[in-house]
């Protein structure tokens, strides 16, 4: 009788098997299990699209208008609706990566779900990390697919709708180069990731560590200190400091020029020497260490 010799006890490595892949599985995992991370975006993304169909009533008499302008008040007049969009869903994927975050290890305390997950073969450390891509690398790229979509819904209706009244659509795409602005747009989200690191970070521990009330807990000390400050010292270093955090990015990021028709000169070189950038990186990976030691040892609520 013949039989087949035991792969594992002989030591022969069979061909079709895959080594498990715990990081991507685990990213995977999280997307399973957290749907908001691209239906929040793509809901936000339908009313905005809703929005300027609504809009575009009369849009012909307004785009005759607005080539009658000088070229730098005619791009501003034609791109704001575009800007506006892109703004909306670049807040909405922000707000959905802190409270993700904020949930990330506190819903599984919650739920008790943490005491199955620690019972796989996956490290502290690989689900941390796993938990910390989702609003650093693949929500922005949610996010750019969403912001381009609606982009080309939004050019393609403004042809169509122009063409109908006999108007060239030739102002909407010189105006609004889709390539270019994706291409700056990619830069953008990933510049903004990046900076808002560590306040991802930050949101991490707090769900790690909180027993309730994981929002109240994660702003509650910066608002108080920098009360603290304003009523005692009469300054607000701490609070620029938060404002520079959240909004920060694009002085570095971006050589604006003012009362000017080309596009914001990207400036990948003087970003990444920023002290704010690495400072900002720096805090987030202590504070995804950090996480990831509560984890370790903090059992269900």
């Amino acid at each position: 009788m013949n039989s087949e010799p035991n792969i594992a006890s002989s030591g022969v490595t069979d061909p079709g098997y895959k080594t498990p892949q715990p990081f991507y599985w685990s990213v995977w995992r999280e997307l399973w299990e957290n749907r908001s991370i691209y239906v929040a975006p793509i809901l936000v993304a339908i009313v905005v699209l809703f929005g300027f169909l609504v809009s575009t009533i009369g849009l012909p008499e307004r785009r005759r208008a607005a080539l009658l302008l000088d070229p730098v008040k005619a791009r501003t007049a034609i791109e704001a609706p575009y800007d506006m969009a892109a703004i909306m869903l670049i807040l909405t994927a922000f707000i959905v990566g802190v409270f993700y975050c904020l949930d990330a290890l506190y819903g599984e305390r919650r739920d008790r779900s943490i005491l199955f997950w620690k019972s796989l073969p996956v490290s502290d450390s690989t689900t941390l990390l796993s938990k910390a891509t989702i609003p650093l690398v693949v929500l922005p790229l949610v996010t750019f697919a969403i912001i381009v979509a609606t982009h080309m819904v939004m050019m393609l209706w403004t042809s169509v709708l122009l063409i109908s009244h006999g108007m060239s659509p030739a102002s909407t795409w010189i105006y609004v180069p889709l390539f270019r602005n994706s291409f700056i747009l990619l830069y953008g989200l990933a510049a903004i990731a990046l900076w808002h690191a560590p306040i991802y970070g930050w949101a991490l521990l707090i769900s790690g560590w909180a027993r309730r009330a994981t929002f109240l807990w994660a702003i509650l000390p910066f608002l108080a200190i920098a009360f603290f400050e304003k009523i005692t010292f009469g300054t607000s270093h701490f609070a620029s400091m938060l404002k520079d955090r959240v909004m920060g990015f694009a002085p570095t990021a971006f050589a604006f020029k003012m009362h000017s028709v080309e596009f914001p000169q990207l400036t990948p070189a003087a970003y990444l020497s920023s002290p704010g950038l690495w400072l900002g990186l720096l805090f987030a990976a202590a504070f995804v260490f950090a996480a990831v030691r509560l984890r370790r040892y903090r059992g269900p609520l």
